[in-house]
């Protein structure tokens, strides 16, 4: 620090003693590198100086915090160099989570919305000195400001001699959810909680619904617990409850590895849904298949399906057939997806675009070209769409055998009969000239 004070007067220092502040709270490894030259070199190039207090002056210190990256890179005696470093004093790299979380919360702090104590004096005027829960009930069903019915229900509870049952709980809780005003909404659901007796079955599924909407999935277990473990029969999960914890979980799933960890909860489930003698539905069924196929376990899919008529006394539908013939046709089992997708239609089912662009895909990349473009053009007569990749995957394939002149020939006939829109059609020639060099 000697050296320094001798190169720079006691003013300069202090002006930049948050800077350094800074650089040791976040770089400090590259400060010892990069930041000592930095400050020799402004006592020397005088003009880059002034350049750089006009610059630092113009930060807010919290910004400089936040924002400010410095590399450590070594800093060559030139004007274009250290002009190059101020012009890169922010960063580049995207912001933090953690960042975007506190930002997030920011901008809905001042978006709260304000109570307009208008509709709350009229909707408090519409109610009787002695109101009972249907008359409240209905005041809160015709408000279609979720604020507004929140402080009716915190009003009425203050009322004396007055008590909210399950009907008032389930409207407010309702209106609070579709506003996704979630702290409200935990608030009400805590007054649930305390009061047991009134609960029952609908009340609690609605309270899990918006729990998993609003991704607070813990939150909606310990609801589904609080039903199971409860003292009042009336509360007890329904097929229901399980379709809603179905979804939530199949949702949360963004590649293979998080999908075979939720489908070991799912099937925790299952099987406990079945030990409850709740019999499952088509729904749950599908559910089932949907994580097995997710989660890159498609023979248990394969036998949840073929246990659903015969143990589970439900016959498959069409999303039964969708979702095995994407997981066969992503494993390259290409004739058992083509076997259920025959199935499939001769119950009178018509597979979705899903299905029909697996297959096609499945078998382009197994040589079948001929079958892929049979299959293509079934699709399209039974009005489902091929996307880019489809289109893409079987121009590829016909090109590789040495086809190339048909496959442009085949992607004019697509823009003729006006299957792709203008855009596609532009992005598969680019891939006939980039990748196969014709023109």
């Amino acid at each position: 620090m000697i050296s320094i004070r001798k190169d720079f007067s006691t003013q300069v220092y202090s002006r930049y003693s948050f800077l350094m502040h800074a650089c040791f709270s976040y770089h400090s490894k590259s400060f010892c590198s990069s930041a000592f030259p930095l400050l020799t070199y402004l006592n020397h190039y005088s003009k880059s100086y002034c350049l750089f207090n006009a610059t630092v002056n113009s930060f807010n210190c919290m910004n400089v915090l936040a924002r400010t990256h410095i590399a450590p890179t070594s800093f060559l005696p030139s004007n274009a160099k250290f002009r190059g470093f101020l012009c890169s004093f922010y960063s580049t790299r995207a912001p933090s989570r953690s960042y975007r979380r506190r930002q997030s919360k920011r901008l809905k702090a001042s978006r709260k919305s304000v109570l307009d104590e208008t509709k709350f004096q009229e909707a408090i005027s519409q109610l009787p000195s002695r109101f009972t829960n249907e008359e409240l009930c209905n005041v809160l069903t015709l408000q279609d400001n979720a604020l507004v019915c929140f402080d009716i229900f915190n009003w009425a509870s203050q009322q004396p001699r007055f008590r909210h049952d399950a009907s008032t709980f389930h409207v407010t809780i309702k209106k609070l959810g579709v506003a996704k005003m979630y702290q409200e909404m935990d608030d009400v659901v805590n007054q649930v909680l305390a009061v047991p007796r009134i609960c029952n079955e609908p009340l609690y599924n609605t309270i899990i619904y918006f729990f998993t909407e609003a991704r607070k999935l813990t939150r909606a277990v310990n609801i589904f617990n609080h039903m199971r473990n409860g003292p009042n029969l009336d509360c007890r999960p329904s097929i229901r409850t399980y379709n809603i914890l179905f979804t939530a979980m199949l949702s949360r799933g963004k590649n293979s590895y998080i999908n075979h960890i939720y489908m070991e909860t799912i099937r925790c489930l299952f099987k406990q849904m079945v030990n409850d003698g709740i019999e499952p539905d088509i729904y749950s069924l599908n559910s089932m298949i949907k994580g097995y196929v997710l989660s890159l376990h498609v023979n248990d899919a394969l036998r949840i399906f073929h246990q659903m008529d015969v143990v589970y006394n439900c016959l498959p539908n069409s999303y039964s057939y969708d979702y095995l013939i994407y997981g066969l046709c992503a494993q390259g089992r290409t004739n058992n997806a083509r076997e259920l997708c025959d199935e499939m239609k001769r119950k009178g089912f018509v597979p979705s675009s899903k299905s029909y662009n697996s297959i096609v895909n499945a078998l382009a990349l197994g040589g079948e070209v001929e079958e892929a473009m049979n299959y293509l053009w079934e699709m399209i007569g039974k009005h489902r769409s091929p996307d880019l990749i489809t289109y893409r995957t079987l121009l590829d394939e016909i090109c590789r055998q040495g086809r190339i002149r048909e496959a442009v020939d085949l992607l004019k006939e697509w823009g003729e009969k006006n299957l792709v829109d203008g855009p596609t059609y532009r992005k598969l020639e680019c891939v006939l000239e980039d990748d196969w060099k014709f023109k």
